[in-house]
């Protein structure tokens, strides 16, 4: 069905440049300018362009309705953002189911194909957010739709094939987008993405985090955190005195003590989020007896003492929000904590949204994703980090997938990719991704092995470090 609609449009095209009168280069797509083009989008408003050499790089507005079901019921814009090289090139669709970044970057897909990138804000996160604001209005589907219909909107400037791609949240929603409008893309990829089927079953996590890594390092970190917790009284001192000093309030968590132990149980995970068996030595190897500013700054370099104020979860909030109502979120134990000094545990999201916007669990929604990925997955990519507990529960593909991959990192953590694969699994993903792409030599035809990013790395526009988010997100 892909094939035939790219025929189809490719046909259509044909015909438009025969019938054409005069020079044949009038029907060319890049007879007008790809602004000009771009604007003539219903809907597309200019916000910035930014030169990058090679590229041209436009920050833009679309206008989305706030309820896909019901498009009469209010607007909002929303941010996207547009790295043009070339409409006869494939073109990535990325979002990192957050904010979107206004510089220019290119996803690893997009140097491997060596194409355009369009680059979505995920609905709800400012400034594309509804006014007024209708959380019912933020889920998966209507985020999806939002993709379905930014795609529609640019396919006849961009009428080579689509992949789309996202890291973490960025990886669950290209999952989304696939399962809800699988005619779309040609192809997927998404970066350890995590898959949280049953919310209430999460001893996958607990198995995790009693075998990551090494021994030494899991009882650096495990001492660290407990003796936070035993100087409970001491420490939530000093962060009074530092929420003072900056201004932080703690009415949606509701309290600095809830704030502290939530900071305080975010730390380990952070830890193999973010870093490496190979950072352990910057952890204090006696706990015991290190000084209360050692273990403070640990802690707060690895979690960050400012997010669970007012201030640092409000940018977040929606996040929480699909947390507490779809997505589902972790809860793990701490054997190595006494239960005495552990007063809440890992909180619920419930917690980290302001009590105004309500809440309610749909338990359906994760299973329905996890069985079409099984049943149905074609041409999808999975890509996990060994060390990276979010990959602790992940995506499976089932009897019924076709073509679609799940590989995994040795020694990586939440900035696993495709580069950081075994050579013959980096190979074959390379060599899957320029086909899906349309793109592959004949050569990679031939021999998988042979597969190489079609454009040569870009150390200020290739982004390859993790896209660290303070606190345990996704």
């Amino acid at each position: 069905m892909r094939k035939a609609l790219r025929w189809l449009l490719a046909f259509t095209v044909l015909i438009g440049t025969l019938t054409t009168a005069g020079a044949a280069t009038a029907a060319q797509p890049e007879a007008a300018d790809i602004k000009d083009r771009l604007l003539s989008v219903p809907g597309m408003s200019l916000v910035q362009e930014k030169p990058y050499p090679g590229y041209r790089y436009f920050v833009l507005n679309y206008t989305q309705p706030v309820d896909h079901r019901h498009p009469s019921k209010g607007t909002f814009e929303q941010r996207i953002t547009v790295l043009h090289k070339d409409v006869s090139r494939p073109t990535v669709f990325y979002t990192g189911g957050y904010n979107v970044s206004t510089n220019p970057s290119r996803r690893e897909p997009t140097q491997i194909v060596d194409g355009n990138q369009v680059s979505m804000e995920y609905r709800f996160f400012t400034p594309s957010r509804p006014d007024p604001a209708d959380w019912s209005k933020l889920d998966i589907w209507q985020a999806a739709s939002d993709q379905h219909r930014i795609f529609t909107a640019l396919k006849a400037l961009y009428p080579e094939n689509w992949i789309s791609t996202g890291g973490s949240k960025g990886g669950m929603t290209a999952t989304y987008y696939e399962r809800f409008y699988p005619r779309d893309m040609d192809g997927v990829v998404a970066y350890v993405a995590p898959n949280d089927v049953v919310n209430k079953e999460d001893s996958a996590y607990d198995r995790f985090f009693a075998n990551v890594g090494t021994k030494e390092c899991r009882d650096r970190l495990n001492a660290v955190q407990r003796e936070a917790l035993v100087r409970r009284e001491p420490l939530a001192k000093k962060y009074e005195a530092y929420a003072a000093e900056n201004g932080y309030t703690f009415t949606t968590v509701g309290s600095l003590d809830r704030a502290y132990e939530a900071v305080v149980l975010d730390y380990v995970w952070g830890f193999w989020q973010y870093s490496l068996v190979s950072d352990c030595d910057s952890i204090p190897a006696d706990a015991k007896n290190a000084t209360d500013d050692e273990i403070w700054t640990s802690i707060d370099t690895i979690s960050g003492f400012s997010f669970y104020t007012d201030q640092g979860l409000s940018p977040y909030t929606p996040y929480y929000y699909q947390a507490g109502t779809q997505l589902g979120a972790p809860t793990i134990h701490f054997p190595h904590i006494e239960k005495k000094h552990v007063r809440y545990g890992y909180q619920p999201p419930r917690n980290f949204v302001p009590r105004d916007i309500s809440m309610k669990f749909q338990p359906w929604a994760m299973r329905d994703v996890d069985t079409w990925v099984k049943n149905n997955a074609r041409q999808m990519l999975f890509v996990y980090g060994q060390n990276d507990p979010w990959g602790a529960e992940p995506f499976r593909l089932g009897k019924g997938a076709r073509d679609s991959y799940v590989f995994t990192a040795p020694g990586l953590n939440h900035g696993a990719n495709v580069a950081g694969l075994v050579a013959d699994e980096k190979a074959l993903a390379t060599a899957r991704i320029l086909d899906w792409a349309g793109v592959a030599p004949a050569a990679v035809k031939e021999n998988a092995a042979a597969a190489r990013p079609l454009a040569k790395f870009d150390a200020k526009l290739d982004v390859r470090d993790v896209e660290r988010e303070p606190a345990l997100r996704p």
